[in-house]
């Protein structure tokens, strides 16, 4: 059974990092301010994150014609909770809260459930976009979750363990980051679309007037960006045990090195939504068919040859 005071602390820490990212991504998105006061495009940004937050809480719901209110609650909170189950087997320092034998299949399983959420939120607004969305990002899955699924089955043979904790055990010599190159590499691209976030984030496209949220306002906004936050930090989180060691560091404890490097690769993949374009599905889908599939394949074949007798 998980004790207290590391539940607590998970949920301190994904809290404190779902808004040090909310608060990145707004600070890199504000336009560029000029020296000059007078060709200064408006007034700075205030309040951040907190801000938005209180203008969601107030904001009253918008609704569409014959909405499904049931099924978008349902997409809703599946999305807010599924990154939090998806931590419960991540390493925080030493251990984490619930250290099962079949971690990867469990964090693997968690994210999946993503897919029905957002499906759930476009269909339940019954309205064009949102659906298309929805869809968008049923097709993206089908393009990431192979290569992701490989990354994590390469990982988890090096290993001998799908034991989150046997993971990083066995990365002392050295980090799988180093050791399998090409499954890192898969692997950020995959936590890109697991988030629908940066150039995966056709799912919220323009084009689709915002996509799956579009209809969405209020409270219910405010679900929606804390769950797509979360997939975004427990992905980033997820790849310091699996590639990066885990907790392992000289002069810090365990907990700091962890986070350290969990903020890391958030950044990294942070400031890959504003420094990366966009990527249609058609084309990522033929790049992860034709291309991630097979080299992570070929990873998969190398780390075999190598770990069995």
């Amino acid at each position: 059974m998980a004790e207290p005071g590391a539940v607590l602390g998970l949920a301190v820490a994904l809290a404190a990092l779902v808004w040090g990212a909310a608060a990145l991504d707004a600070r890199l998105g504000s336009p560029p301010r000029s020296r000059h006061p007078a060709r200064r495009p408006g007034p700075p940004p205030q309040g951040g994150p907190l801000r938005e937050v209180a203008r969601l809480l107030v904001q009253q719901r918008r609704l569409t014609l014959l909405p499904d209110v049931l099924l978008t609650r349902i997409g809703l909170l599946t999305l807010l909770l599924a990154p939090v189950l998806a931590a419960a087997v991540l390493p925080l320092g030493e251990a984490p809260v619930a250290d099962l034998d079949v971690g990867v299949v469990w964090f693997n399983a968690m994210e999946v459930c993503v897919w029905p959420a957002l499906w759930l939120i476009g269909w339940g607004a019954n309205s064009v976009y949102p659906l298309i969305g929805g869809y968008r990002y049923v097709a993206q899955g089908l393009a990431y979750e192979l290569p992701h699924m490989f990354a994590l089955i390469t990982v988890a043979l090096g290993a001998g363990s799908l034991r989150m904790t046997g993971i990083v055990q066995a990365q002392h010599g050295l980090w799988y980051a180093v050791w399998m190159p090409v499954a890192f590499l898969v692997y950020l691209v995959s936590a890109l679309a697991m988030a629908f976030w940066g150039p995966m984030g056709q799912p919220l496209g323009r084009d689709l007037a915002g996509g799956v949220p579009a209809e969405l306002s209020g409270a219910d906004r405010l679900l929606f960006l804390a769950g797509r936050y979360g997939v975004l930090v427990v992905a980033a989180a997820a790849a310091v045990p699996l590639f990066l060691g885990g907790g392992a560091g000289p002069l810090l404890p365990a907990w700091a090195w962890t986070l350290v490097k969990t903020v890391a690769v958030l950044v990294l993949l942070v400031v890959a939504k504003h420094r990366l374009p966009a990527v249609r599905m058609d084309r990522f889908m033929d790049f992860s068919w034709m291309v991630l599939i097979p080299l992570m394949l070929a990873q998969l074949l190398v780390v075999g040859i190598v770990v069995l007798p």
